[in-house]
């Protein structure tokens, strides 16, 4: 696993072999044209993001939870993508994401910290990952050693294995139930992987959660029905939403979310159906938090 040659990711692009001496304006022109075959590149994989999706939801139905897992850049991506589940869908643990390294990588590289297998093992006991769980290990290269550590030890308990790389044929997709492989092209910058691979893997990412989201009913239309309102800005969205779901007006909208301690599925069942808050709360846990289901 030390020869890196092959990779597709470490390999040169032909277009930027002058980068140095390019024009900022070439420089920026050749760097879009490179990133728009992100595009294309994760239009091939949707058979098999959608597969990795089945998986995650099916996880979460059984209160098992996403666990992104990865080194760097792939680490740091999976984490903010599970930060910014939280206020978005209101979860709690139900998406985390782990970096080799620990919290502190996020910030600052700990060298070598990607060259553990064991490492991966011991982030993933500490948040007692179990059967129920899917392991989303995230690797650019496809072969990052605490990434494929964290999937050997994902399918040893039973957990569901998700493999995202960046390289075809990679070794991380070896021990995947799904193998979700983007190949965009060499960089503009030699190896420098938290370029379109970063942006294909947050592409990837985004696909992941929103649609896992979806799938369990904390979506209603295209509205964020389940979204945390803490801060006024959010308020301000979250009487928007209970208007634009409902046809009410503004006061009604508040005095509802009032009613509700702002929960905004409880202020929408509530109106579209004129019960109590108890008696949509009781619609929206029978309904498996769908409100579609409640009206």
């Amino acid at each position: 696993m030390t020869n890196i040659d092959f990779l597709k990711t470490e390999s040169r692009n032909p277009k930027t072999l002058n980068l140095d001496t390019m024009s900022t304006l070439t420089l920026l022109r050749i760097m879009n044209e490179e990133d728009q075959k992100v595009i294309g590149a994760i239009k091939e994989a949707l058979p098999q993001i959608e597969k990795s999706i089945q998986l995650t939801i099916e996880a979460l139905r059984n209160n098992g939870r996403i666990i992104y897992i990865g080194a760097g850049t792939s680490g740091r991506l999976g984490i903010l993508d599970a930060v910014e589940c939280v206020p978005t869908f209101s979860t709690n643990d139900e998406v985390i994401g782990l970096i080799a390294g620990g919290e502190k990588a996020f910030v600052r590289a700990v060298e070598g910290a990607e060259d553990s297998e064991a490492l991966a093992v011991e982030d993933l006991k500490k948040v007692n990952v179990n059967e129920n769980d899917a392991v989303v290990a995230i690797a650019a290269s496809g072969r990052t050693p605490y990434a494929i550590g964290a999937l050997k030890y994902a399918k040893e308990i039973n957990a569901k294995c998700i493999g995202i790389s960046c390289n075809k044929a990679s070794e991380l997709s070896k021990y995947a139930d799904v193998a979700i492989e983007v190949d965009a092209g060499p960089e503009i910058l030699t190896g420098s992987t938290r370029l379109k691979a970063g942006t294909s893997q947050k592409l990837i990412l985004n696909m992941i959660s929103t649609a896992s989201m979806v799938g369990i009913g904390k979506v209603y239309g295209n509205l964020m029905v389940d979204m945390r309102a803490t801060n006024q800005k959010l308020v301000e969205r979250a009487k928007r939403i209970v208007m634009e779901s409902t046809g009410c007006d503004m006061t009604v909208a508040l005095k509802t979310l009032e009613i509700s301690e702002f929960s905004i599925k409880e202020a929408i069942v509530m109106i579209l159906t004129g019960v109590t808050r108890e008696e949509a709360k009781q619609k929206i846990i029978q309904n498996k938090g769908f409100i579609r289901k409640c009206i």
